[in-house]
């Protein structure tokens, strides 16, 4: 199970009653939404035919969000859904032009039994890409390796969250540890060791039986903070949780010193070689799919929701959500350029230092780290397109 982000996402869905119409079934729903396509140049740049399978399989890690749009805006007209198997299927465009290949997106979480990604992507080899963070590559390295191609997030959306108008002096995650505060997080999580052991939080302020739905801060009135997502949970509270009503303020976890890539997508490391090919056209293709996505989300929102209907797993996502989802993505720097002006390339330096800081936490639990592991280990650069970026004004 992801247990960065999974329990709390859960449970707080579930609390949060929408006016959706469920749809259920095991076979194959046909969707003819999108707009008009035109065929990829034989041989060009988004003719991925010949060099990529026929049908490139990515692996999520939980249900479709905006998070996720980066793959949902590739999916062309036409698409197949598997309500049974929680996974869909169609011809992958990019910008209005169909790529001569297919993308399968399957569904991560419940779909799966909350197996942690790169177990599933040992576990059937037809998975090509799956999503990844960096401290969970540095976790299953040994037996499970990964490299990331491409960081769609610059910056992981976890974040401690807190009542501005019961703790209005509370600007960072360090004045939360300077209080008595108590702090609701879901146990066996890797960054909240972090936090602990850098004197951020004191282990006395934690209580780790929150899984995520509303009732414990409810009933503390505000006075404990909560872990999080930027993404989500700010709306949640103030526009869905109608027992509570009220927007939440709150510090990324990033922002601590703790720079794990989120979700980044990922090959197996020993199919570098093989899929390369692939990887050169393909990377860029899904580098400028997220550029895309934030900058106009409502078409890839529209399958998102369309998914969410017939799925029909419990999961409740709301117009509204996926909307602030993706504005708060781009406002917050969550997918941005980082420090130059590529969007998905990695910094090195900070894939080193998940490494150093999680390397120990690791140990000390006896889940061993692949001896020596070195960022280029478990992300590379190689098939980036250092153009692409988000321009000014997007």
């Amino acid at each position: 199970m992801d247990q960065r982000r999974r329990p709390l996402r859960v449970a707080a869905a579930a609390a949060v009653v929408l006016a959706l119409n469920a749809c259920s079934g095991d076979g194959d729903n046909a969707n003819q939404s999108a707009g008009p396509t035109q065929s990829a140049a034989a041989g060009g740049s988004q003719d991925l035919r010949g060099a990529c399978p026929q049908t490139i399989v990515f692996q999520k890690d939980w249900q479709p969000e905006s998070e996720h749009g980066v793959l949902y805006n590739l999916l062309g007209p036409g698409y197949q859904v598997d309500t049974g198997k929680k996974k869909v299927r169609g011809p992958l465009v990019s910008g209005g032009v169909d790529t001569g290949v297919k993308i399968e997106i399957r569904t991560g979480g419940p779909a799966v039994g909350f197996q942690p990604v790169p177990a599933l992507m040992y576990t059937d080899k037809s998975i090509h890409i799956g999503f990844v963070a960096t401290d969970e590559a540095v976790q299953y390295s040994v037996n499970q390796p990964t490299t990331a191609i491409m960081a769609q997030l610059e910056v992981s959306p976890l974040a401690i969250l807190w009542d501005q108008g019961e703790h209005p002096d509370f600007k960072t995650i360090a004045d939360v540890g300077q209080s008595d505060t108590k702090v609701l997080y879901t146990k066996g999580l890797t960054y909240m060791d972090y936090l602990t052991g850098t004197g951020l939080l004191r282990p006395s302020q934690l209580d780790g039986s929150y899984t995520g739905a509303p009732d414990l801060f409810i009933a503390n009135k505000g006075k404990a903070a909560l872990q999080g997502f930027i993404t989500s949970e700010p709306y949640l509270y103030e526009k869905e949780i109608k027992q509570w009503g009220k927007p939440l303020k709150g510090q990324l976890v990033n922002d601590t010193g703790y720079p794990s890539y989120f979700s980044s997508l990922s090959i197996r490391s020993g199919d570098k070689q093989q899929l390369s090919g692939c990887l050169s056209r393909l990377v860029p293709i899904l580098q400028k799919s997220q550029v895309d996505f934030v900058k106009n989300p409502e078409p890839a929102i529209k399958v998102i929701l369309d998914l969410v209907k017939k799925y029909n797993t419990g999961w409740q996502y709301s117009q509204g959500l996926a909307e602030f989802s993706a504005a708060q993505m781009l406002s917050q720097g969550v997918v941005s350029n980082g420090g130059d002006k590529t969007l998905g390339n990695f910094d090195l330096k900070r894939v080193q230092r998940i490494i150093d800081i999680t390397t120990p936490i690791f140990t000390g639990q006896r889940k061993p780290v692949k001896d020596g592991l070195k960022p280029e280990d478990i992300a590379t650069n190689d098939f980036i397109d250092s153009s692409i970026g988000l321009t000014a004004g997007s």
